[in-house]
């Protein structure tokens, strides 16, 4: 019996209309589907009129659940892998089961789509012919040192943040580095209260400090200037 398929397939990030023709087709039609939240993907299915079968798949399932996969896959079945929002393995889990497709020689495929940090950067304004990617920072073991390394970054950084951090983040640029470094926040995109804040690190601060942050971040930070 020949293997089945692995698809990789980005979902929304904010409005519902942004998912090509093709993913949602694939989604209908695959065996069944792993996703990071089944309550949050369910509202896509939901609007979609799509009936696959979900699965979990996050952070603290994903060893098993991979093998899982694998086993899938290995019987014939085609799966399709989606994340809570944007596309898989950005700031979500999804390289463990890529990479035992690899060792397996199971073919898998993904699909362009719906990123957070694309739209964020040319919303910036700053350079984006280089930049570079962080993710989330650590919460607490090694965050000193990861924002000493981005502030130390020549090319235009990109970080995301919750809204319960994103404060403490502004502070703690300005503070380490310079309340003049230009910083770009982009809150909520794609969303009815879609927001991008830009200017210096001090007066985005003040912003946020008086606003209550709501909302997924997007933080694009100005290249280090020495």
């Amino acid at each position: 019996m020949s293997y089945g398929k692995l698809y990789i397939i980005p979902t929304p990030i904010g409005n519902m209309a942004d998912i090509t023709y093709r993913a949602v087709e694939l989604l209908k039609n695959l065996h069944i589907v792993y996703a990071e939240d089944t309550r949050v993907s369910s509202k896509i299915f939901r609007h979609y009129s799509i009936d696959t079968s979900l699965r979990s798949y996050h952070t603290y399932n994903e060893k098993n659940r991979t093998e899982e996969i694998l086993n899938r896959l290995k019987s014939g079945q085609d799966v399709g892998l989606i994340s809570d929002a944007g596309t898989p393995g950005i700031s979500d889990p999804s390289y463990l089961i890529i990479k035992s497709c690899i060792d397996e020689g199971i073919l898998f495929e993904c699909l362009p789509g719906a990123t957070a940090f694309v739209p964020a950067i040319l919303l910036s304004g700053m350079p984006n012919h280089h930049f570079s990617f962080y993710g989330f920072l650590p919460q607490k073991k090694g965050r000193k040192k990861s924002l000493d390394a981005i502030l130390e970054d020549t090319k235009t950084s990109i970080l995301y943040e919750s809204p319960y951090r994103i404060v403490k983040l502004l502070k703690e640029i300005s503070e380490l580095d310079s309340p003049d470094r230009n910083v770009s926040v982009s809150r909520e995109i794609t969303k009815m209260f879609e927001e991008t804040v830009r200017g210096k690190c001090s007066d985005v601060l003040k912003h946020f400090e008086q606003k209550k942050p709501k909302g997924e971040f997007v933080i694009v930070i100005e290249g280090s200037r020495k």
